[in-house]
């Protein structure tokens, strides 16, 4: 088994665990939306801070499940035009569209730490159960790490691509 194998399988891991806590994140959603919603209705009584939670849980449901989509490849891609060039050419623009959302990627992980770092100063909480945001924001960020792996692991999928030719 080769080195990058070896990287793609850990990153794999990795992500399947995010994916478990992402699934969690949104059951819990789902479950609280119908607390709130039977309660709100039958008993007038809704759940407090169940928009809190449902907002930080959707945080946590996308951000986690994004590594183990893209490892899976199913993120929505559009092929129509590409298919028309030489597999060399195709191989290439692959490779700048990878670099392009590797660097997206980066750059999201960096403001997220960033934004997580002024919730965290400025005592950012959720507007009605008053719990920190910034931990929500932080774990965010650690959940684009894997991401940022698995789009260094492409890329040099890419160029091994391009060059064996």
């Amino acid at each position: 088994m080769s080195a990058l194998a070896k990287f793609d399988d850990l990153n794999r891991k990795i992500a399947l665990a995010l994916e478990g806590i992402g699934l969690i994140a949104m059951i819990a959603m789902v479950f609280i939306t119908t607390v709130d919603v039977v309660g709100a209705k039958l008993f007038l009584r809704p759940v407090f801070g169940a928009l809190d939670a449902v907002m930080v849980l959707q945080l946590i449901a996308i951000a986690f499940a994004a590594t183990i989509t893209l490892i899976t490849g199913r993120h929505i891609e559009v092929e129509f035009l590409a298919t028309l060039l030489p597999e060399t050419v195709q191989a290439v623009v692959d490779l700048v569209v990878r670099i392009i959302c590797f660097a997206l990627f980066v750059a999201l992980f960096w403001y997220m730490v960033v934004y997580a770092h002024h919730l965290q100063i400025r005592m950012e909480t959720t507007p009605t159960a008053r719990v920190p945001l910034h931990f929500f924001a932080y774990g965010a960020a650690i959940a684009f790490i894997p991401v940022c792996l698995a789009y260094l692991s492409i890329i040099i999928k890419c160029f091994m691509r391009i060059f064996k030719k």
